[in-house]
């Protein structure tokens, strides 16, 4: 039972009698508030408030500019991406081999019954080794393209500047092919002479990287080799000038640069279609 008790001041003093008087529990020291009256056309609302932050604080900031200090530039030259379907950029080992294994697995699970198509079992088995063999002979043999890299104002002007052999260089490069040891193979040994007197050793012979298209500054197309060559010097190439000129020649003149380490640059530059204004 529970007994109010006026206190100074008007407050009020609500008191236990679960426990002696003298142990009073003193359970509010306020005074009671006035009800508030309540509209009865107004629909009232509770509102539920906690102390904490129910989750964390997102704080807004603004976008910051994106970072260009790493995106790598070309100046005031674009750039070509050579994004075409060819059947040059298609490694016909690779089809030959994943086509043979696929025929030679499923025939094997066919031939056991374990997949479906029994019947079909002993025709997959005879078409799919010989195609796995000739796909493992043409990846043995296989020579991957180089890289090719092409500004826009070259591939412009490569139509009506280009000679007909600089273009079949620059085509046979950059595609796959089967049986030669390297890129223009036979080309390296007339101008390098293996084996020869004055020439090199075979196993010093450079080896092409990849090949770019540009436009000269007097306006001229230009294909440009970029050879690996550990055991050679810059030298090497430059007495050699005049053999890369007659070799990819007509209407081509052939200058030697020093790339970056062990890099040579052959520039296989066309003599027609000059500016005339540069």
């Amino acid at each position: 039972m529970a007994t109010v008790t006026t206190a100074r001041g008007g407050g009020s003093i609500l008191c236990s009698h679960h426990e002696p008087f003298t142990r009073h529990r003193f359970l509010s020291l306020h005074p009671p508030r006035p009800l508030l009256h309540r509209h009865p056309s107004k629909p009232t609302s509770t509102f539920l408030t906690h102390s904490k932050p129910i989750g964390p604080i997102l704080k807004l900031t603004a976008p910051r500019a994106a970072d260009t200090s790493s995106v790598p530039t070309t100046g005031d030259k674009a750039i070509v991406t050579d994004d075409q379907f060819s059947l040059a950029k298609v490694s016909f080992g690779a089809i030959g081999l994943v086509g043979g294994i696929t025929l030679l697995g499923y025939g094997f699970g066919a031939y056991f019954n374990i997949l479906p198509g029994s019947e079909w079992s002993a025709l997959m088995l005879t078409y799919g080794f010989p195609l796995a063999i000739i796909g493992m002979a043409f990846k043995y043999a296989e020579l991957k393209p180089v890289p090719c890299l092409t500004y826009l104002d070259a591939q412009q002007l490569r139509e009506t500047a280009a000679t007909p052999i600089l273009i079949q260089v620059r085509n046979d490069v950059t595609r796959y092919r089967y049986g030669d040891e390297q890129h223009l193979d036979e080309a390296l040994k007339r101008i390098f002479q293996y084996g020869q007197g004055g020439g090199i050793a075979r196993r010093s012979a450079p080896v092409l990287q990849r090949i770019r298209e540009e436009v000269t500054e007097d306006g001229r197309y230009c294909l440009v080799l970029v050879f690996e060559a550990k055991s050679l010097q810059l030298s090497d190439f430059e007495q050699r000038q005049a053999k890369f000129t007659s070799f990819f020649g007509p209407g081509i003149t052939a200058e030697i640069a020093k790339g970056e380490e062990n890099l040579y640059e052959v520039k296989l530059i066309s003599n027609s279609n000059v500016n005339p204004t540069a």
